[in-house]
């Protein structure tokens, strides 16, 4: 007795593809659609913007590199303000050395971890306006939290912490740490988590010290997440500007203003428009040009798999 034959199955027809792909474009088309209206669009214009001078009250008048020119060649405050901002940069590797130092001792399994975990994330889910304005507080200089805790060390003459040009880019490099290591603590620990266990075992059969283990087992592990970690940080620090504004004004003497801030005046303050369509491009290819180099830099550290 031989076996039935498997029943064919019925061709689709031509409407009903005809039906499947309609409705893969409608799934599709929203956010296409959105980013041509609320992406392309503007950067387009932006960038035509950049060749001439707006001041929103009048019609764009034509200059050609012009703004470019006067970015790169004529502008003082492009120079403090750039410079500023390398300065903030500094700061990303220290926060991701506090960042996985908390994600280490938090990665130790004892009680009480899951509670400090908490509130070691709680300020990323703050407002970085709120938390600057809390820290505002924290750095006055008469009646602020910190130095109160100064003098009562015994500091007769603690620093004006926002209020000297010296001290204020330290003090809102210390508080962007605070406000970002609980994020990044807690993509430390999911990387962690997944560091081979029986390979740290077997590093520890063979002598290795808790500092070997560290650089040649647990650090190539987790190198993808710290790649994520430092291209984003170096992003965010670029763009850096609400901290800033709520803090300082950029003050005092334009010791803390950043590039960001300074292209929000332009634009914003001194209706230079096309001067800051140029200026927002101009930051646009720094960060491109540092994200590239991190990725070039990433092909000798950086473990996948």
């Amino acid at each position: 007795m031989t076996a039935a034959a498997p029943r064919a199955r019925p061709a689709r027809t031509r409407g009903a593809r005809r039906g499947e792909r309609w409705w893969a474009y409608a799934f599709v088309a929203p956010p296409i659609v959105g980013f041509l209206v609320f992406g392309l669009w503007p950067m387009a214009a932006s960038l035509y913007l950049s060749l001439t001078r707006y001041d929103v009250l009048t019609p764009p008048r034509w200059v050609g590199l012009d703004n470019y020119a006067r970015l790169f060649t004529r502008d003082p405050f492009v120079a403090k303000t750039a410079w500023n901002t390398l300065a903030y940069l500094a700061g990303v590797p220290l926060g991701m050395a506090t960042s996985l130092a908390l994600a280490l001792a938090l990665n130790q399994g004892l009680r009480g971890e899951r509670p400090l975990r908490w509130l070691f994330f709680l300020p990323s889910i703050c407002s970085l306006v709120a938390l600057s304005l809390v820290w505002g507080w924290v750095y006055h200089a008469d009646y602020g939290l910190l130095n109160d805790a100064l003098r009562s060390l015994g500091v007769a003459r603690p620093p004006r912490w926002l209020e000297e040009p010296r001290w204020v880019k330290p003090a809102l490099v210390a508080m962007g740490i605070w406000a970002t290591a609980g994020q990044n603590m807690v993509l430390f620990l999911a990387a962690l988590q997944g560091v081979p266990r029986h390979l740290l075992e077997a590093a520890e059969l063979d002598g290795a010290s808790a500092w070997q283990r560290f650089r040649h087992v647990t650090f190539p592990a987790i190198s993808p997440t710290t790649f994520f970690v430092a291209v984003t940080g170096v992003i965010g620090a670029m763009q850096n500007f609400d901290q800033v504004y709520v803090m300082t004004r950029g003050g005092p003497e334009y010791a803390s203003a950043t590039y960001m801030l300074y292209l929000y005046q332009s634009g914003f303050q001194y209706y230079r428009m096309g001067y800051a369509s140029a200026m927002a491009w101009a930051l646009a290819a720094a960060t491109a040009l540092f994200t590239w180099l991190q990725f070039r830099a990433s092909r000798r550290w950086v473990r996948h798999g």
